[in-house]
């Protein structure tokens, strides 16, 4: 196959931020978008009142042909997509498909992922590369096959990840590089540049990246300092870690951490300078980025300007 990569009619499905961001760069490029698929529209904020995804509205801004089926096997629905006659889907931050969807289109479906596949397959890729302490990622691309993230791999990208960095700072990074790859990956595939590759796993079992429940996000101070600084990264500025203070939800979006012997006790606190810290294995955990129960997210010194100590911590 060698085309003009302008010719193919390409069917997108994204949602959120992240989604948008590769659409973007499609329409820039010059891609022929035939129609954009997404959520319904949700309630959302204090009035629940409907919000459309970031997609949507972006589609909308463009005049570009837009579905949003609540039901993906939905018969209307799969007449519609057929209509559209597209070459090649792009899937992006969006559910999982049925086959009837995903094998429509003569050249198949194309995921971004936002981790270098096999590793970390999965909901939350960004989040958990973080909290498990990862100096290193990156974004695949690749064909969906029936199993979730196992399909063949086109492009891959890696990335440096930083000693401070947050799940919303990479997530930021990482939305618009992976972009710029999805691009490239439809040039290459149009053009007949690019080789499908079988996903390999070595004898260890690949790093997984499951859905972010809320004992995920409950910090456990018997643990080390090291577990428990890259927890609050990697949930940051969502689901966010947290802990119990005065038997109130205390969230911590941001601390630094620091390494030492002591006799405390794992979640003992106390305020050292101005400085509220934790107790944990082998050091302290200092937050400096906080939001108390029923209080608006503030720094830390904000926070122990209006507070009184007398609760304890577990």
């Amino acid at each position: 196959m060698n085309m003009d990569f302008r010719s193919l009619r390409i069917v997108f499905l994204g949602t959120p931020e992240f989604a948008k961001s590769s659409l973007e760069a499609l329409v820039d490029a010059g891609c022929n978008i035939a129609g954009v698929i997404t959520a319904p529209d949700r309630p959302a904020g204090r009035g629940m009142k409907l919000t459309q995804s970031a997609v949507k509205e972006y589609a909308l801004s463009k005049g570009l042909h837009l579905l949003q089926p609540e039901k993906l096997k939905n018969p209307e629905f799969l007449a519609e997509l057929r209509e559209l006659k597209a070459d090649l889907q792009l899937v992006v931050a969006f559910r999982m498909l049925p086959e009837l969807v995903w094998n429509m289109p003569r050249m198949g479906t194309i995921n971004l992922h936002a981790s270098l596949l096999p590793d970390y397959r999965g909901a939350a890729p960004i989040n958990w590369a973080i909290i498990n302490g990862e100096k290193t990622t990156g974004l695949t691309t690749f064909k969906l096959r029936q199993e979730i993230d196992t399909g063949d791999i086109l492009l891959q990208k890696k990335l440096d990840v930083g000693d401070a960095e947050t799940a919303g700072e990479l997530h930021d990074r990482m939305k618009e590089i992976g972009a710029a790859l999805l691009v490239d990956t439809v040039i290459q595939l149009a053009e007949g540049r690019v080789r499908e590759v079988p996903q390999h796993t070595s004898q260890s079992e690949p790093k997984h990246a499951p859905k972010i429940f809320t004992e995920t996000c409950r910090i456990n101070w018997q643990m080390d300092a090291d577990h428990i600084y890259n927890l609050i990264r990697g949930l940051s500025p969502y689901p966010v870690a947290f802990t119990s203070l005065q038997n109130k939800v205390f969230k911590i979006y941001q601390a630094r951490k620091e390494m030492i012997s002591h006799n405390e006790q794992p979640g003992d606190h106390a305020i050292i300078d101005g400085m509220l810290r934790f107790a944990c294995a082998n050091g302290y955990i200092y937050p400096e980025v906080v939001q108390a129960e029923g209080k608006r997210r503030m720094g830390v010194d904000e926070f122990l300007r209006g507070w009184r100590d007398g609760g304890a911590i577990s």
